[in-house]
């Protein structure tokens, strides 16, 4: 019988001490979210690669550190995208419902946008929010949207006080725009997270007035979900989002486009989808971008994740407003988880990802059990029926 060698040994004790670290709870505390990057367990040999890689904020571990059949990697050139264990971030992030805790503390979001041509797109961000779990959500919207939106729904706070060019006159401009962002900035402190876009139509004295509302919850640390038009405003002045680690880009195909061309200066590379997502992030610098599609492809400069749970073949108007409100409240509750004491080990994560993570996942969800019922006839009110059902 053949003796066993002191190489042989120690190689074993290092597998044994590697395996028991593996399981213990605390490295399953510290390293939550490299479920959401990978969709299997690593093998005790890779374990000890994970953490240095979360830790120094680098890629997800490449493709020569985990072997094939532990890892399901998407073959595109550039980084490896792995698919997110969505389930598992949605669970980990959403806060338990508690009778100690009081109105608020399970988010205060607002939706700026929302003007005379387009009051259901709000509406949709701001209604969705609450569906999701939020205590309070408030839309801000010009005069003429506000009856609108207020007629939706008793449930939101809506403040008419956004202004377009055809009701300001050159002369009053700047006083207009002064009182304005006076009236955002006595409720923004309050505001776990803002979205900025939906609704909020293309007028220039409007977008201007919206610009220094996003400046101003910069300054404040609020983390801002920009969606619809919002990404219009700010393909034009990147300088609103750039190195501004809580801002969220949520665009669609043809709103990609544009950011990649206006950033890039060229265009849109789906041969190396997910190169061109990472260095379209660090040229912005800090953001976080969710590059909605098929797949929707969430990178912010550091780490490129997917979700690809298959939602609905229907493609109604208004899913974006659903994923935008949905996004700002998982961030929120993101941001809170990471920063509770309770947590200290997993402050390393971005919150900004993971309330991508699981708003893709649960718009996704809602998508398909809304067409399970309505078939063709779905739209976007039948899957705002579904939210709450699918972050269960």
């Amino acid at each position: 019988m053949c003796r066993t060698t002191s190489q042989q040994q120690n190689s074993m004790g290092a597998w044994h001490r590697g395996r028991m670290w593996a399981s213990s709870p605390s490295f399953r505390r510290h390293l939550f979210l490299l479920r959401s990057l990978s969709p299997s367990p690593p093998p005790p040999s890779a374990a000890a690669l994970l953490p240095h890689a979360v830790a120094g904020g680098s890629r997800c571990c490449s493709s020569s550190s985990l072997s094939s059949s532990s890892v399901r990697v998407h073959a595109m050139a550039g980084p490896p995208v792995y698919e997110a264990d969505a389930e598992a971030v949605v669970r980990r992030i959403t806060p338990p419902l508690d009778r100690a805790r009081h109105k608020g503390q399970a988010g205060k979001i607002a939706v700026i946008g929302g003007c005379r041509e387009y009051t259901g797109a709000p509406y949709f961000a701001a209604i969705s929010a609450l569906k999701v779990g939020a205590d309070l959500s408030h839309v801000f919207c010009t005069r003429d949207a506000a009856t609108v939106i207020k007629s939706y729904s008793p449930e939101l706070i809506v403040h008419p006080i956004l202004e377009e060019s055809y009701s300001v006159s050159d002369g009053e401009r700047e006083s207009v725009s002064s009182r304005i962002l006076t009236e955002v900035s006595k409720w923004m402190e309050r505001f776990d997270c803002i979205v900025v876009g939906p609704g909020l139509g293309r007028d220039s004295f409007l977008l201007d007035c919206v610009s220094n509302i996003m400046r101003h919850a910069r300054q404040a640390n609020i983390p801002t979900v920009v969606d619809g038009d919002g990404l219009f405003l700010i393909t034009n002045n990147l300088s609103l989002v750039e190195h501004n680690s809580l801002a969220i880009l949520t665009p669609n195909v043809y709103e990609y486009k544009r950011l990649v061309q206006k950033a890039l200066n060229c265009e849109v590379n789906e041969e190396n989808a997910s190169e061109q997502l990472t260095a379209l992030c660090q040229k912005i610098g800090g953001i976080t971008i969710m590059r909605k599609g098929k797949a929707d492809l969430i990178s912010d400069g550091k780490t490129v994740t997917q979700v690809s749970t298959f939602g609905s073949p229907r493609r109604c108007g208004g899913q974006g407003d659903i994923l935008a409100g949905s996004v700002a409240v998982f961030a929120s509750w993101a941001q809170h988880f990471l920063l509770s004491n309770e947590h200290p080990t997993e402050k390393s994560v971005n919150p900004m990802m993971l309330g991508c993570i699981a708003g893709s996942l649960l718009l996704r969800k809602a998508a398909s059990h809304a067409f399970e019922k309505n078939r063709r006839s779905t739209v976007t009110t039948d899957i705002i029926e579904f939210l709450g059902k699918s972050s269960n």
